[in-house]
């Protein structure tokens, strides 16, 4: 029996910020991940509410080959049209903008993630986790420092709406659970956004160490699948021929 695939759905929306539709964003990846023509090799494990307290716990816990956060990544919290985007701002615009993910602490308010400590979680954790989706803005410097110990790391360079956040995970997850290999995973979810007419499909990107087109060897991935291959046909061997004379029958080729 294959052993399951354990993604582990960390959400963090703390009361001082922005609301988001962290519980559609779930929703999605479970729908993707239950569609999905290997949808018994995956399980979706979500912690919602998640203080920095939390990690070191949870990650002992579970054990999940791939860790996706959805939540708040520091910064202001609406874009220039007012919508809401995954940014949040600690601090006044003119004061100098620290970058991080967003948890929470004991009262529920926000507070930053270290990027040193992360990444150094997730050296300690390097031979279990084998992706990271931060799926949250500005998170790109935490996932080139996460990158030094995780093969494949997504993270985003600058504000992403929460339409896009939700549409760019449902892609994704769908190409993994159908045999695909990370970096297809990333082009078919920035795809999705585009055919969705969704302006930020530039605003995702990948770190990716290998290029393993099946990095948990649950299928063969169609886009490196190897030509087959048709056995040339033989020829015939010549019928044989014979000539009778009289009582005498000759046979040959």
């Amino acid at each position: 029996m294959n052993p399951k695939i354990d993604i582990l759905f960390l959400a963090a929306n703390p009361v001082n910020t922005s609301q988001l539709r962290l519980g559609e964003e779930v929703r999605s990846i479970q729908e993707e991940l239950e569609r999905a023509r290997y949808r018994d090799r995956f399980k979706l494990i979500s912690q919602w509410a998640v203080r920095v307290s939390d990690l070191q716990r949870t990650f002992l816990d579970c054990k999940p080959q791939i860790v996706h956060f959805s939540g708040h990544g520091a910064g202001s919290q609406t874009d220039s049209q007012g919508n809401n985007t995954r940014k949040f701002s600690l601090f006044s615009e003119d004061a100098a903008e620290p970058e991080g993910l967003v948890l929470e602490n004991e009262q529920g308010q926000a507070t930053l993630v270290n990027t040193d400590a992360l990444a150094g979680l997730f050296k300690l954790l390097e031979n279990d986790v084998k992706c990271v989706v931060l799926n949250a803005c500005y998170s790109e410097m935490q996932a080139k420092a996460i990158h030094q110990h995780v093969d494949c790391v997504v993270g985003m360079n600058k504000a992403i709406g929460d339409r896009a956040a939700i549409e760019f995970a449902r892609a994704f997850y769908q190409a993994l659970a159908t045999g695909h290999s990370f970096d297809f995973a990333y082009q078919l979810a920035r795809n999705n956004l585009d055919l969705r007419s969704i302006p930020e499909s530039l605003t995702p990107v990948l770190y990716n160490r290998r290029g393993s087109n099946d990095p948990f060897k649950i299928a063969t991935s169609p886009d490196d699948a190897s030509p087959v291959t048709v056995p040339a046909l033989q020829p015939k061997s010549p019928a044989k021929q014979s000539q009778t004379f009289g009582n005498i029958t000759f046979s040959g080729s």
